[in-house]
């Protein structure tokens, strides 16, 4: 699987509190640990609110991880093209816009989103309340490519959050114990829209959640998408981050069908009966 949405908070890189809260240390090593039982081959990690637009520990943990890991990052409105194009060589593929837990400059922002798309190619990752996507989403639909966080968060902004999905928009599976809907009603709906918006993530640690990721997450995606969910586990986030798709084996059957033996004696053709012209006279037995 790929985990398109999980935070790192390595207490070796400076963190601030958002309103009045700082997370626990969330290290590689515990993702790991956490996420033990699971393939994971890749994944995206997202810079958070209380990383404000540090990138030191963005840069650390993508080194760490190697490749097939990308980042999702905050940038500083007075970031250079060079800064944005060196960020992009090391693995960050977006920026992220919170709207819910920061104050923004939306104008900027968008700016800020179009300089980096022509530049790198970069799209923009939006952490939005659905209740601020009807009057937001006249400029969000500006953007050149996005995904929605959370899967809008609430119910209120569904309709608003399929019209995007209709538009090409993304949405992260993830944060099923923070929003406010039937989580498997509004799956099925904006993969019904959309095959290929859906993205799974774990949003580990889970920071002010109602509750963290639970391993019953993906036997839920698993359920409501049924055949595509490699498609949602993987292979969406894969294009979306512009990363090799990946291969998989096909299992070989361990009890193939055998070709049934032939037990007895095969039917014979029947002899063709000549074809008798119109003016042909049939002969009758003789009778006795």
């Amino acid at each position: 699987m790929f985990d398109a949405h999980l935070h790192i908070f390595d207490p070796r890189f400076p963190l601030a509190e958002n309103q009045g809260y700082l997370p626990d240390p969330f290290t590689i090593a515990d993702y790991r640990k956490r996420m033990s039982r699971f393939d994971v081959g890749g994944g995206a990690v997202v810079s958070g609110s209380f990383q404000g637009t540090d990138q030191t520990y963005l840069k650390a943990a993508l080194a760490e991880l190697g490749p097939g890991w990308v980042g999702v990052t905050t940038l500083d409105p007075d970031a250079t093209d060079e800064e944005i194009i060196e960020l992009d060589r090391i693995g960050v593929r977006a920026l992220r816009f919170n709207l819910k837990r920061a104050a923004a400059d939306i104008t900027t922002m968008t700016l800020q989103a179009l300089r980096a798309h022509e530049l790198v190619g970069w799209h923009v990752e939006v952490y939005i309340d659905g209740t601020m996507l009807k009057s937001l989403q006249p400029v969000i639909s500006k953007l050149p490519v996005i995904s929605i966080d959370h899967l809008g968060m609430s119910e209120e902004g569904l309709r608003y959050l399929l019209d995007l999905v209709d538009r090409g928009a993304r949405v992260k599976a993830t944060g099923f114990g923070r929003v406010q809907m039937n989580v498997a009603d509004t799956l099925r709906r904006i993969h019904a829209v959309n095959p290929e918006a859906l993205m799974f993530g774990t949003d580990l640690p889970g920071t002010r959640a109602g509750r963290p990721f639970e391993d019953a997450d993906v036997d839920l995606i698993c359920d409501v998408v049924g055949t595509d969910m490699f498609a949602v586990l993987e292979d969406n986030a894969r294009a979306f981050y512009r990363l090799p798709a990946r291969v998989r084996e096909v299992p070989t059957d361990p009890a193939p069908t055998l070709p049934i033996h032939r037990t007895e004696q095969p039917t014979l053709p029947l002899h063709a009966v000549p074809k008798l012209e119109a003016a042909d006279t049939i002969p009758f037995p003789a009778i006795e």
